[in-house]
């Protein structure tokens, strides 16, 4: 039993002593360093923020922010695609339109509270020809209830419940 540990343990100490590097393929490092190279000049969105609180509004109130980026990469910047979480998060941007490198621009979000009583957290899903491909900005507030509304809203309740 002494005789086969002590064999295995050769074995491996043996086995470990080759150089890894020699096991490494060269055309799969060529590979890795032109796929480094080409990232390297693709567009890449730099944002002033990511993230806006409108604070406290009413409900019904309709507000706006803006999202200021810039396009820190080496290659024009595409924004093929901008969509809100949901249909009360309407996002303007430049869509289809090349932005140069070192140029900026902006993604202005409207947020309608119709409805939308409570705490809410939306989200805006850019799709970009950046190397991640998409990136997400957002948006939330705290909705202060139509005071009609919400006795509708309750009304609604007690009768759902009935």
């Amino acid at each position: 039993m002494k005789s086969f540990l002590l064999a295995l343990v050769a074995l491996s100490i043996l086995s470990c002593s080759e150089n890894a590097s020699k096991k490494v393929k060269q055309e799969n490092v060529e590979e890795a360093e032109a796929r480094q190279e080409a990232n390297s000049n693709l567009p890449v969105m730099t944002f002033e923020k990511t993230e806006h609180d409108f604070g406290t509004i009413n409900e019904g109130d309709v507000v706006e922010t803006s999202f200021v980026f810039t396009n820190t990469g080496k290659s024009d910047l595409t924004i093929l695609d901008a969509r809100g979480s949901c249909g009360c998060t309407v996002p303007e941007y430049p869509k289809d339109t090349p932005i140069a490198p070192g140029a900026s621009s902006e993604i202005k979000v409207k947020f309608d509270s119709a409805n939308k009583p409570g705490s809410q957290m939306k989200t805006v899903t850019l799709t970009t020809n950046t190397e991640r491909g998409r990136d997400i900005i957002r948006i939330k507030t705290m909705v202060t209830p139509d005071p009609i509304k919400e006795q509708q809203r309750q009304a609604a309740r007690k009768q759902a419940n009935q």
